[in-house]
């Protein structure tokens, strides 16, 4: 009987009770620490933000129970921020909780709270929740770009000026990045994100897939599945596709849902955008 070798000194009693892989190349002591424990990455894609105006649990389980209802496959077991802005005060910690109580139950699973005032950080840390940036869904005016000053030349015979001719030219805001081009089909369960710009799409959208932008968002190809452009809170976002059959579109977190085919809309070229709150869809002509 071959007697079982002792580990080398430098094991230790976790490292000696972890499974080995009798096909694999023993690692090294460097590849040993290198080796990937995990990755930590910084992403908000996904999460909904539920913001509350009322602090009854029971009106709160009525209103989210509907919309799960109606969109079971796109809201069910969906994580939550919740979005205390609108009410008149901070409330209590056993209030949330038991609007908290309320969501869950609702078929949503809240993660933490939007960021607030000071009021909100206290009551996070009462909550042992985290914080998240709030969706910017309010329609902020786009900042005015500063003026440059250019001379400009007169011409030697013109009559004499008493000063300087300045002709004030805008600079132009920071371009968007370049867009984001996905040239293969976008299959059930897939999820593709163009963070901080558009989204170009030159195949099929499927059921069940995902497509997401910070711009706007064009598909040259079938919309089945869901499209929500402006998803940092860009109300002037836009989405296009040739063949409309989408399950769900959204901009700037306005959203519809399509259960059944919509007659004027189905199969033909369409549009989508913000006019105001109301998500406008209409055929391209």
């Amino acid at each position: 009987m071959r007697a079982r070798k002792s580990p080398p000194p430098a094991a230790t009693a976790e490292a000696s009770a972890a499974s080995i892989d009798l096909f694999e190349s023993k690692p090294s002591a460097a590849n040993a620490a290198s080796a990937r424990v995990a990755e930590l990455r910084f992403g908000q894609v996904g999460i909904a933000q539920l913001k509350l105006h009322s602090l009854d649990p029971a009106l709160v389980y009525a209103d989210v129970e509907a919309r799960v209802r109606a969109a079971p496959q796109l809201f069910e077991g969906a994580p939550l921020v919740l979005d205390l802005s609108a009410l008149d005060a901070v409330p209590a910690a056993a209030a949330v909780r038991a609007l908290i109580d309320a969501v869950h139950g609702a078929g949503l699973h809240p993660v933490g709270l939007a960021a607030g005032e000071e009021g909100v950080v206290a009551l996070a840390r009462a909550l042992d929740l985290p914080l998240f940036a709030k969706l910017r869904a309010e329609r902020e005016p786009a900042p005015v770009p500063e003026a440059a000053a250019v001379p400009v030349t007169v011409a030697a015979d013109a009559d004499p000026a008493p000063e300087p001719v300045v002709v004030e030219v805008p600079v132009p805001a920071e371009a968007r990045p370049v867009g984001q081009h996905h040239a293969d089909p976008v299959r059930s369960g897939q999820r593709l994100y163009a963070r901080g710009t558009d989204l170009t799409v030159a195949a099929v959208v499927g059921h069940g897939a995902e497509v997401i932008a910070d711009g706007s968002i064009h598909i040259y190809g079938v919309l089945r599945g869901r499209a929500l452009a402006g998803a940092r809170g860009d109300a002037s976002a836009r989405i296009y596709c040739q063949n409309f059959q989408a399950e769900l579109v959204a901009i700037a977190g306005q959203y519809r849902v399509f259960e059944e085919p919509v007659a004027d809309l189905h199969g033909k070229p369409v549009q989508a955008w913000l006019e105001g709150d109301k998500l406008r869809l209409a055929p391209l002509s």
